[in-house]
């Protein structure tokens, strides 16, 4: 027997986490995983920011959930294609083409769960009656955020979990710096013991024991060591090099794009902006050198690349790792030597040692069983709903003339667009965010990126507890706080604080970058005081586009609302990635607190009612 209604508590929890996890899996989660799969920071950005698109348009197929089935059959086939689009990509991560085919399913998962958006936002209203819609739109809310806490927090840390637990023995590697110790700095091969009779693969390094001396060389013969030892990991391809991936388009192909427009302003910021370089003479003392061999003792399968992260893990920073970071082990090059370099402080003057500890993992294997582990989620989602969700009177499918739906469909568009403030709306809606578009796409690849590389170094793991618990908690309160300050004394009153709460605090990541500190408290705490700050000026954002969709049709007003939304951060981030590759990472937080000017000029033109905002009952999802 079909039951007209069921405790909301049985569905509407399990139904909001349902809506926030695909959404954090297409626009966090996917970043991180291609930055660990070795992908550009501009690669990255530019496609992954293609994934909003479906967000942004959604206004434009939400009659049809209307007009074809009903709500709850869409939520419950939306649910088996998001599970289907995560399966795909936990099949396709393994593959040669991973890139291009994850993309495919990506895809599939993003127009899959924009649809469920519309068909639960939907259903919600149509299952609940008026009070029990005002008494759990903070349920619903606080349920998505969760989702944002596990897509960003709790799947990060699984995958950086499996990729440090799928792989190798850890090796670790000491070293010892002397005064008065004179070296040679060549490039050691490897000796009879590694040799690997048995079979079983395991990393081993050459000396296991550095010493390096605190003698300081001239730049010149530092400069060319290192690029020894860069070409020769480049060369092997030991060096995941942030290889960009072409997606369409024949090799050598120059569109009018790039001929006109990106080339010449690729050109004009890498002569005006270029990423800081360190520039010495030829003769000038800078530190002393030695080299370190890893070797794989083991022939990885075809196909299959075995990851080697090296890290500092305990001892004097005074030593540090200037190239192998992150070094790929596959069926091609397994049988040579990849080389680590390391620098003592051209200040160091006593005997001193550190540890640097290398975790290898199967980097493809640990996302692929992420994904498989949420594609089995959707599935047992997509049954439960089935089960759970009631059957609504009032939810059936609208069946009407071709004419007629045409005709209310693009007069509801119209009358958005005929305000005489359009500009005004327009113009807030895609340049208030302008700075954090940007700073979204790149706060994890910069996180990650290794310290030579401008970046901060960090495991994925430490980036998942970082950016996604602590920065998603952070984010709730800041929203929690700004709707009970908007709520006092309105949303005019507010305005101008959130205004600067979403902007001013960028500077957390302008001294990250510059300060590039080692403290993980300090990273967590400027992570932390982002978001909130980002969480209480988003808080106007959404008071704004209650306000405007205020009216007769008052829905269909908000998903365009929603679709600009969308815009304003799918064009930002398509363009941070390739800014950032070229101007580095410095230069490009100092463009991120700029970008507040275009976001502040509209709001001098906001016309709202002073005491909006004061009873707010309803609350729209963050996005």
């Amino acid at each position: 027997m079909k039951s007209t209604s069921r405790s909301p508590w049985a569905w509407i929890p399990t139904l909001y986490f349902a809506e926030g996890i695909p959404y954090v899996v297409a626009m966090t989660v996917a970043v991180i995983m291609f930055k660990r799969l070795g992908i550009s920071n501009t690669d990255i950005a530019l496609y992954t920011s293609w994934l909003y698109l479906p967000w942004v348009i959604k206004p434009l197929w939400s009659p049809v959930v209307d007009l074809f089935k009903t709500k709850r059959w869409w939520i419950v086939v939306m649910q088996l294609l998001i599970g289907a689009g995560l399966g795909g990509v936990a099949l396709a991560i393994p593959m040669p083409g991973f890139f291009k085919i994850t993309l495919i399913f990506l895809w599939l998962l993003a127009f899959s769960s924009a649809t469920h958006d519309i068909s639960a936002d939907g259903f919600y209203m149509l299952g609940l009656n008026e009070h029990q819609q005002a008494y759990f739109v903070g349920i619903r809310s606080t349920f998505y955020r969760i989702a944002m806490i596990t897509g960003q927090g709790l799947l990060i840390i699984l995958a950086g979990y499996l990729e440090t637990t799928t792989g190798l023995p850890p090796i670790e590697i000491n070293l010892k710096a002397t005064p008065g110790y004179s070296q040679n700095i060549s490039l050691p091969q490897p000796g009879q013991d590694a040799l690997n009779p048995t079979g079983n693969a395991f990393f081993t390094a050459f000396p296991q024991e550095a010493v390096i001396s605190t003698q300081n060389i001239p730049a010149r013969q530092m400069d060319s060591i290192r690029k020894i030892v860069s070409t020769h990991n480049l060369t092997m391809g030991f060096v995941g090099n942030g290889r960009q991936q072409a997606v369409a388009g024949k090799a050598g192909d120059v569109s009018l794009w790039s001929n006109y427009i990106s080339n010449p302003l690729k050109g004009f910021l890498e002569r005006h902006f270029q990423k800081e370089e360190v520039k010495t003479s030829g003769e000038q003392l800078c530190g002393n050198l030695t080299v370190v061999a890893i070797k794989l003792n083991g022939k990885p399968e075809a196909g299959k690349e075995m990851i080697l992260n090296f890290k500092f893990k305990n001892g004097d920073n005074s030593l540090k790792l200037l190239e192998g970071e992150r070094l790929a082990f596959n069926l091609e090059n397994w049988e040579q030597p990849a080389y680590l370099l390391f620098q003592a402080d051209p200040k160091l003057t006593s005997a001193t040692d550190a540890s640097f500890k290398g975790t290898s993992g199967n980097i493809h294997l640990a996302w692929s069983i992420t994904f498989v582990i949420l594609a089995f989620l959707f599935i047992i989602f997509s049954f439960y709903h089935r089960w759970v969700l009631p059957y609504p009177d009032s939810d059936k499918k609208v069946l009407k003339s071709e004419e007629s739906i045409f005709g209310a469909f693009f007069r509801t568009f119209a009358s958005f667009f005929k305000r005489k403030e359009i500009w005004v709306i327009l113009s807030f809606l895609m340049f208030y965010r302008l700075g954090e578009a940007q700073l979204i796409k790149m706060a994890s690849p910069f996180m990650l990126d290794p310290r030579q590389a401008g970046g901060l170094g960090l495991t994925t793991g430490e980036v998942g507890l970082i950016y996604g618990t602590f920065g998603i908690l952070a984010l709730t309160a800041g929203g929690i706080l700004g709707g009970l300050a908007a709520s006092r004394k309105g949303f005019r009153y507010w305005l101008w604080w959130m205004v600067l709460a979403i902007n001013i605090p960028h500077l957390a990541y302008v001294y990250l970058a510059y300060a590039q500190p080692t403290n993980y408290l300090v990273i967590s705490l400027c992570a932390a005081i982002e978001q909130f700050s980002y969480g209480f000026g988003f808080t106007a954002y959404m008071l704004y586009m209650i306000y405007i969709a205020e009216g007769e049709n008052k829905t269909a007003h908000f998903a365009i609302a929603t679709g600009f939304m969308a815009l304003g951060m799918m064009l930002p981030g398509m363009f941070s990635g390739w800014l950032q590759d070229i101007i580095g990472y410095k230069n490009f937080f100092i463009w991120v607190m700029l970008c507040m000017i275009p976001g502040m000029i509209p709001v001098f033109f906001l016309n709202v009612k002073p005491e909006f905002g004061k009873k707010v009952k309803e609350e729209k999802k963050t996005m």
